[in-house]
């Protein structure tokens, strides 16, 4: 056992300001929440606390077609009408609007797990954070499901130049569908995904049978539930799965989305779940005490993505919060009862026992056809892909340096109190 694990994390505010519009639901303003609750409650003082790099268009390049790449770093609210065919390619409109910074949005999100990897890689870490991360629809060549980018994809990649084999796990409650595509032919990376499957739920992909092709097959877990699971039978399905899979793949790192949509009463979800449940799979997953990835991902009721993922942040620092909201800029949004722990759901679970022990069944089937680890050769670790640090004397004195060069390095206490205000323009958001 480690004696105390080390982590970093990372946060951007400019990430929380955009504004996906009117209506829509992902409200990336829940994470200027969730970060003033992690100030509130002091939590930033027990972690190293970074403003990752934005990541540049090659960088992005290394999963996403370059083509698309360089269409969302050109397209703005005002140029979108005179690219209609190109808009219908790259999926972009109704899910996946185009917003004033939705590129450098895209380049913090992907910059900040792109380097929580590299810290990872690099022994800087036992565990990194980036709750701005997660966001798993987004394919090669297109946006889906409010995703633009695949982060995930680009910081497994990154992981993969150190490690034989990555475990992905995914407790969103949609399908975890744009990594276990881009890794579905290869057996570096398992994907593990527990999400609501059937009646048209987006994506749609997710069945049991989906196990994964070619040197991939077996490498691809997928536990489809119904309406209504609990903590109960949520947490008992995960550990069983999770730690067959440790055994049996022996992965030398993990990357954990900890979508906030599996909660009970959130806007698009359909579980039950507590707080304390999601975040049970946190603690879990920690104690393999294995190089640890962790990102946000869906949740749309946003003061309950907020409790989530700050006592999840608690949570991978061995430290309980309080039960009592600390006073902070958001605290209007935790009444009446400013509470953190939110309760699990009344939906109806339409989970039976049988149906439970028959995914449980068939899972460690798949499981038993592995027989043992792949035996993956490595060759010479390839260098990070990015433009490194400037160096003061080589810097061309014509080109100006952003902030975020400037403070790759945060002041943790005086950073986010300005400026972090919801831009919802009082939208109803419940």
């Amino acid at each position: 056992m480690r004696s105390k694990d080390k982590i970093s994390y990372f946060y951007d505010g400019d990430v929380g300001s955009v504004y996906f519009g009117p209506n829509h639901p992902m409200k990336p303003h829940r994470l200027c929440m969730t970060h003033h609750l992690v100030l509130a409650y002091g939590l930033h003082s027990k972690m190293e606390v970074y403003r990752p790099h934005k990541a540049y268009p090659v960088e992005l390049a290394q999963f996403h077609s370059a083509d698309y790449v360089e269409f969302l770093n050109r397209i703005t609210p005002d140029t979108q009408h005179l690219f209609p065919s190109e808009m219908a390619r790259y999926n972009l409109g109704e899910d996946c609007p185009v917003f004033d910074n939705l590129f450098e949005f895209c380049q913090i999100y992907a910059g900040g797990t792109i380097d929580a990897a590299r810290r990872l890689n690099n022994q800087l870490c036992d565990i990194a954070i980036n709750w701005a991360g997660g966001l798993h629809h987004a394919k090669k060549c297109a946006a889906s499901g409010f995703c633009y980018i695949n982060d995930l994809v680009l910081g497994i990649l990154e992981l993969l130049k150190y490690h034989p084999r990555v475990l992905y796990i995914d407790i969103d409650v949609h399908h975890g569908d744009g990594v276990e595509e881009a890794f579905y032919f290869t057996d570096r990376v398992m994907t593990v995904s527990f999400h609501k499957y059937g009646d048209k739920f987006f994506p749609g992909t997710g069945d049991m049978k989906d196990t994964g092709e070619r040197d991939g097959r077996f490498y691809s877990i997928n536990v489809p539930l119904k309406d209504g699971i609990d903590d109960g039978s949520f947490n008992r399905l995960f550990k069983t799965i999770i730690s067959k899979v440790v055994e049996t793949y022996l992965p030398g790192a993990i990357v954990l989305q900890c979508g906030a949509d599996s909660l009970a009463g959130d806007r698009l979800g359909c579980f039950n779940l507590s707080i304390d449940g999601h975040a049970e799979c946190v603690r879990f997953v920690k104690k393999f005490n294995l190089p640890l990835l962790v990102t946000g991902g869906g949740g749309y009721t946003k003061e309950n993505v907020a409790r989530c993922w700050a006592l999840e942040t608690g949570v991978l620092l061995d430290t309980e919060l309080p039960n009592e909201i600390p006073d902070n800029d958001y605290i209007k949004y935790f009444g009446p009862d400013y509470s953190l722990k939110l309760p699990g759901g009344h939906i109806e679970n339409l989970n039976s026992k049988s149906y439970i022990g028959t995914i449980k069944m068939q899972v460690m089937e798949n499981l038993r056809c592995l027989q043992h680890a792949p035996g993956v050769q490595m060759q010479e670790v390839p260098p990070d892909f990015y433009i490194p640090d400037f160096d003061e004397d080589e810097q061309n004195p014509d080109e100006r340096v952003d902030q975020h060069t400037q403070d790759k390095h945060i002041q943790r206490d005086d950073e986010y109190y300005e400026g972090d205000h919801d831009n919802d323009n009082h939208t109803d958001d419940a």
